[in-house]
């Protein structure tokens, strides 16, 4: 690898981070028009896999405006991984609506163009998963 694809892969690395630092910050804070603002145009969202995939803006920002209604919401970043133009990362979601509170820890794996913006979203959990605490 050349100085030049060293520095340029070094770049997109520090742009998938600080993306994904975003995410996991907007989905305890931000607006599904937020969240949907990090993707590129045509990206796609497959949560959990074996669902639908969303592939419009319209959809992907209804279904973070879903999270984004929550009473509460916070979210704690676990670990994070990057290579190439992907990342993996563990986070726990807790949201609380109508007097009850659950707790989910998705690993998200997200693919990104060389602008930093997700092109898929793919998270990995199962309705077992979802706790009610």
């Amino acid at each position: 690898m050349t100085v030049e694809q060293e520095s340029a892969q070094d770049s997109l690395v520090d742009k998938i981070a600080a993306t994904v630092d975003t995410y996991v910050r907007l989905v305890s804070s931000g607006t599904g028009e937020q969240i949907a603002d990090l993707f590129a145009a045509g990206g796609t969202v497959e949560d959990p896999i074996g669902t639908p995939v969303r592939t419009t803006r319209e959809e992907i920002v209804e279904f973070y405006g879903v999270i984004a209604n929550m009473e509460t919401r916070t979210t704690v970043l676990n670990w994070k991984k990057i290579a190439g133009d992907t990342a993996v990362f563990e986070f726990v979601l807790t949201t609380g609506t109508g007097g009850m509170t659950f707790e989910i820890t998705p690993v998200d794996i997200m693919v990104f163009d060389d602008e930093g913006k997700i092109v898929s979203m793919r998270a990995v959990w199962q309705p077992s998963d979802l706790k009610q605490v």
